[in-house]
């Protein structure tokens, strides 16, 4: 993430208002010294404040509540008032399982909670390497039952559940519906993946997009992965690696992949394995986009529509939910 501005303006295949939004992060990480070589609290509290600009501003909710739900912190932001019970996303910020937080993600949640018009419910799950898997993904599948055994606590339309992340956190979504299908549970009624980490083995994106001009390096990619699996042969479970696992049974799924991304390959393959194994799926390819892309939504034309696509596909599925 201490990369420099000159090495990212000379690559011109990412769109201008993203190449913006790169440069700025990339500037404010290297305002601490040597950020790669700081302990890892000091890290995540960098990491902290170089994006509080990006979630700052964007849409009012009616109401936010920031609570426990099964042992986690988490966050509801409703868009509007309503006596009824309304649909609902469970969001889980990336940052490669190792950073990152409810407050880092807010904009991104309350910009899917007004264009989309559901209650969105993000939630800080503990973190890597301090605990590894499966400790995450046991969390997210305990709040997830939590919503929706509890649905009417929180206004919630139990049925019309859908859970959705960015990159780790797209890992985790995924997982957490295998998770749930397996015990013979209903899997939530939608997936929202945004650039998610599928899975280790390098691809051609690998090599195309590695390098200081992007905002995710292989080398960072590999070190995530380490911290959460630790074991290497954890890296062949299918609930750590999804793309291996059998996707039969799993929720209609809407994926955002921004193409300037190591990791665009694995999610077009995750999408063909959605629709082979016979998954209602979209995906939505993003020219000159990178990884993170939707955190520039307050510059950047691309991340808007981005937004407006995915809030329109979640919406109309919602709503098509059995109850």
């Amino acid at each position: 993430m201490t990369r420099t501005t000159e090495a990212l303006v000379a690559h011109d295949d990412v769109d201008p208002e993203i190449r913006r939004f790169v440069v700025a992060l990339n500037h404010g990480y290297g305002q601490f010294s040597d950020f790669a070589a700081l302990p890892l609290p000091e890290r995540r509290a960098a990491a902290e404040i170089v994006r509080a600009p990006w979630r700052a501003g964007g849409p009012v909710m009616a109401k936010t509540v920031t609570a426990e739900l099964a042992g986690c912190r988490a966050r509801f932001h409703y868009p509007q008032r309503s006596d009824a019970l309304q649909p609902a996303l469970l969001y889980i910020h990336g940052g490669g399982w190792t950073m990152f937080s409810i407050d880092t993600h807010d904009r991104l949640m309350r910009e899917y909670a007004a264009r989309a018009g559901v209650v969105v419910v993000g939630i800080d799950y503990s973190l890597s390497p301090e605990v590894r898997y499966p400790v995450a993904l046991d969390e997210i599948v305990k709040v997830y039952r939590a919503l929706r055994d509890e649905a009417g606590d929180f206004g919630l339309a139990p049925a019309a559940i859908a859970i959705g992340g960015d990159s780790a956190g797209g890992n985790l979504a995924v997982a957490a519906s295998l998770r749930l299908r397996d015990a013979g549970e209903r899997p939530p009624a939608a997936m929202l993946l945004n650039y998610g980490a599928f899975d280790p083995a390098p691809t051609a994106s690998y090599a195309r997009y590695d390098g200081p001009a992007y905002m995710l390096t292989v080398a960072e990619m590999d070190g995530f992965w380490r911290d959460y699996a630790g074991d290497p042969a954890t890296l062949d479970d299918p609930l750590v690696a999804p793309l291996r696992a059998d996707l039969t049974g799993l929720p209609p799924s809407f994926l955002a992949v921004p193409e300037c991304d190591i990791l665009a390959d694995a999610n077009r393959v995750m999408a063909e394995r959605l629709g082979a194994a016979g998954v209602p799926v979209e995906l939505r390819l993003y020219a000159g986009a990178t990884h993170s892309f939707l955190e520039a939504v307050s510059v950047s034309s691309l991340a808007d529509a981005a937004f407006d696509e995915a809030a329109r596909w979640l919406a109309a599925t919602l709503r098509r939910a059995p109850a």
